[in-house]
């Protein structure tokens, strides 16, 4: 089997790679990646000889037809996972037309050229790796299941339902085999430091200020990504045509508790008394900052047998412990692009 995997230079795509060819040895990914800010060919820098054999790297836009129709004349694919798409909501906040290109008409091109080639024998999977932010916000109780109504509040949340709904009305139309999964917050290993964990983490090691949004009491539920890649092999191998599978963590924690969290476990295992609670600083508040996201997974648990296996007690000090082992890789990460963007994002109060 060969699937072309998009994305693959990213935090969710990278690790996923690395699970899905350790997992299948007899599998073969044609991976397809923009190498825009967050894309880092350093991600997959620590395949093996014989996993390299099996990956092919492709650096390309999923806007470009052309490219696409190439790779499929080249390989036989037996499948589509979407991974690509602009995926910060600070960054959709100040433009937010490249997400709407990337994730809404990116999408809809990869979705036509894959049904020019569906094989109705084959029923070729296309999976669509969406998020849980599309669904809004949620009060201070309750869960959002696959049939919460669409209720995007960012630029980003909604491109990323505009191409959730092209997905399902590529199934719906041409009768395509699709799924979409819709996952709570990643975390762990290759995940680019604007996002709130290994931002603390760097932050507090280089006892830099530790930016937290408003009251830093938002809630929002965590899941290891290596589960999520899990997760994400057995949505594609079995998930159901046309059906959605909301992926949770059943870790839900308030982003100040998680810095917190990130300090006590950096003061036990580097003894630096200057990474301490005195580093958090309030900034203030995103434009449309929900307020809390937590995700009902009994579905793919009924359906599929997935269950998350990572608690984040330990989800955590496995990704802190790999951001220490990996602070060259954090170095070369952080470019003068991403400090531009850190300064214009966070502004203290």
């Amino acid at each position: 089997m060969t699937i072309l995997v998009t994305g693959v230079a990213g935090f969710i795509g990278s690790n996923f790679v690395y699970y899905y060819l350790r997992k299948y040895k007899n599998r073969k990914i044609i991976g397809l990646d923009k190498l825009t800010y967050a894309g880092n060919l350093d991600n997959l820098s620590k395949l093996t000889q014989e996993e390299k054999k099996r990956f092919v790297f492709i650096k390309g836009d999923i806007n470009d037809r052309k490219l696409l129709e190439e790779i499929y004349s080249k390989y036989e694919i037996d499948g589509i996972i979407n991974f690509a798409a602009e995926s910060h909501v600070d960054r959709s906040i100040h433009d937010p037309g490249i997400f709407v290109k990337t994730n809404v008409l990116g999408t809809q091109t990869l979705l036509h050229v894959f049904k020019e080639h569906y094989d109705e024998r084959k029923k070729q999977k296309f999976l669509q790796i969406s998020t849980d932010e599309v669904y809004g916000a949620l009060g201070p109780t309750g869960y959002f299941t696959e049939e919460t109504p669409l209720d995007p509040h960012s630029p980003y949340s909604a491109s990323k339902a505009s191409s959730d709904l092209i997905v399902k009305a590529y199934h719906d139309t041409y009768g395509l085999n699709t799924n979409i999964t819709r996952c709570s917050n990643n975390y762990g290993p290759y995940q680019f430091p604007e996002k709130l964990i290994p931002l603390m983490i760097h932050n507090a090691l280089n006892h830099k200020e530790l930016p937290v949004y408003g009251d830093g009491k938002h809630v929002r539920d965590w899941l290891y990504v290596e589960d999520h890649c899990k997760a994400i092999d057995l949505v594609f191998e079995k998930g159901k045509s046309g059906e959605v599978y909301n992926i949770g963590g059943h870790n839900e924690k308030e982003n100040i508790e998680i810095v917190k969290l990130i300090i006590t476990y950096l003061q036990e295992k580097t003894k630096d008394k200057e990474i301490n609670e005195g580093l958090i600083k309030h900034v203030k508040d995103r434009l449309g900052h929900d307020r809390r996201y937590a995700i009902d997974p009994t579905k793919i648990k009924d359906e599929l047998g997935w269950e998350p296996e990572t608690r984040f007690e330990d989800g955590i000090k496995k990704t802190i412990d790999w951001y220490l082992d990996n602070q060259e890789w954090m170095k070369k990460v952080i470019t003068g692009e991403y400090m531009e963007f850190y300064e214009k994002n966070y502004v203290f109060e």
